[in-house]
């Protein structure tokens, strides 16, 4: 053990000790989806904060482990971001700085059963303060938060209905904390044991408690996924001849994945013909997705149009959360020289103002998502309470068609229908392309990166309300009413005047017989 520390004197060697243990958490998500380590993932990482000789160094492990996590959990935007994945991730890196002192504030040393205790609430609360401010869509958005890596575990789909994929995350952390504490703190393992005991009562009671979906009405609907073609007519065509298919199959609805038509239908006026004979051949509209300058408005906009038997309808969604650099650049006039180095966006997408639910006849409402608009829980949330049957996200992630993206960005739903109680249909142009229950469960096969297909999925429907959709991000606000209450406490400690005894009016008497420095001599 004394050897190890010694190694980790050295603050390069703990950097990169921190950097990789930051990146473990990785390995629970898509594609190797270990979705069990992801409650003793971050053990490494805690222990090794909690070990810093300092809190300046405990900060540090923070920031190397942040680091270390968010280059493990986008490597795959590597090809397209070259050195400014790097910058990107130092600089989110250091949000977990706070959270690496905490770590060392409530664990390090031999802290009392009291601290151990608090550690359990405290470290889960900062960790969603972390989530909080990078899901913010100017800074990446959500991706990669620690509880979507439950996408496959219905019991954490049932919690995720509760409180969402936030709720999930805190529990996730609590449970490392406890298995942190257990393995190196012997102080604090009888509150550890019980925290652990306390939250598998309270998540019990909660998964027993929160109503399940009942089932009121099925749908079906067609995904179409042409896989990769060279060129946007090309593209087309293929939809085009695999959408013919699906004559007979009675759907009703056909989707498109994401830039699925290449150019405005107000100046390509025979491809809106085209899909419009395309719906009256098939029996139901076609959603699809236009990545083009449009011609009644300056700009480029990714929108999901609507077209019906009789044509477009006045059903339109312009994508609201643009990827950074992907789809525009930040701060353009410093940081445009991007577009030399990595494949970032030479012009700035234009972004829609409002959610939108589309009525596609039958009674069915859709409220669509385009690409990594289904990271974020609060669109679906509002998309649900706005009365949305079926959520709808529109995706293309061709370029990282041999990355883990694909399969993380399709396990995404699963969570987004489990929240909301509302069934998601992920249609991608490339792969991979799901369709989850309203409770967060597959239906039918994934459609992987290797398949060019339309295939017809019987969707079940459900209309309840979920807590999470009626209370909102409710384990945030708790988290921050633990870290301000944290605040308060600290903050008190310190304006509290200390005590001392009363101060003597006059110095001791010196005696002959007495010296002040050696009493008794």
């Amino acid at each position: 053990m004394r050897t190890i520390d010694h190694w980790l004197t050295s603050p390069w060697r703990r950097s990169a000790v921190a950097a990789l243990a930051g990146a473990l958490p990785v390995l629970a998500f898509p594609a190797p989806s270990l979705w069990w380590f992801a409650y003793v993932a971050l053990v490494p990482w805690i222990l090794l904060a909690r070990s810093a000789p300092s809190g300046r160094r405990a900060a540090y492990d923070g920031w190397g482990g942040g680091f270390g996590f968010l280059m493990a959990v986008h490597h795959w935007l590597l090809p397209s971001l070259h050195v400014f994945i790097f910058l990107i991730a130092a600089l989110l890196g250091a949000l977990w700085a706070p959270w690496g002192w905490l770590v060392r504030r409530f664990l390090g040393g031999q802290p009392s059963p009291g601290r151990g205790a608090a550690a359990l609430l405290v470290l889960p609360s900062a960790w969603l303060m972390v989530e909080l401010v990078r899901s913010w869509q100017g800074l990446g958005g959500p991706w990669g938060m620690l509880g979507a890596s439950q996408w496959q575990v219905s019991p954490a789909l049932r919690l995720a209905s509760v409180g969402g994929v936030w709720l999930l995350s805190f529990l996730i952390v609590a449970v490392n904390v406890a298995a942190a504490v257990l393995t190196s703190v012997r102080e604090a393992r009888v509150p550890a044991v019980a925290s652990l005991v306390a939250t598998a009562a309270a998540t019990s009671a909660a998964w027993a408690w929160a109503p399940r979906p009942e089932v009121d009405g099925r749908v079906r609907i067609a995904v179409v996924q042409p896989g990769i073609m060279d060129g946007g007519d090309k593209r087309f065509d293929r939809e085009e001849q695999l959408t013919r298919q699906l004559a007979g199959q009675h759907p009703d609805l056909v989707v498109w994945g994401e830039s699925s038509v290449g150019f405005d239908l107000g100046d390509r006026p025979d491809l809106a013909q085209r899909v419009t004979a395309l719906s009256r051949a098939v029996g139901a509209d076609v959603l699809v997705n236009v990545d083009a300058r449009r011609s009644d408005r300056p700009g480029i906009y990714k929108s999901s149009v609507l077209i019906g038997p009789n044509g477009p309808t006045d059903s339109r969604y312009d994508k609201m959360r643009l990827v950074p650099f992907g789809e525009y650049i930040p701060a353009r006039s410093l940081l445009g020289w991007a577009t030399s180095v990595g494949k970032a966006a030479g012009e700035d997408r234009r972004r829609g103002t409002e959610q939108v639910v589309m009525n596609v006849g039958h009674g069915l409402r859709i409220g669509p998502l385009i690409c990594f608009e289904t990271a974020f829980p609060d669109m679906s949330r509002h998309l649900a309470d706005d009365g949305a049957d079926v959520l709808l996200g529109q995706s293309a992630t061709s370029t990282f068609q041999d990355s883990w993206a694909p399969e993380q960005h399709a396990s995404l739903g699963a969570l987004r229908a489990a929240e909301t109680g509302r069934p998601m249909v992920h249609a991608t142009l490339t792969g991979v392309s799901a369709v989850y229950g309203p409770s967060g469960q597959r239906l039918g096969p994934w459609l992987g990166t290797d398949a060019s297909t339309a295939r017809v999925y019987d969707v079940p429907l459900a209309h309840g309300i979920t807590p999470y959709v009626r209370y909102g991000d409710w384990p945030v606000d708790g988290a921050l009413l633990v870290l301000a209450s944290l605040c308060a406490t600290e903050g008190l400690k310190t304006l509290r005047p200390r005590r001392h005894g009363p101060e003597p009016l006059v110095p001791p008497a010196r005696t002959v017989r007495e010296s002040p420095a050696r009493p008794g001599h």
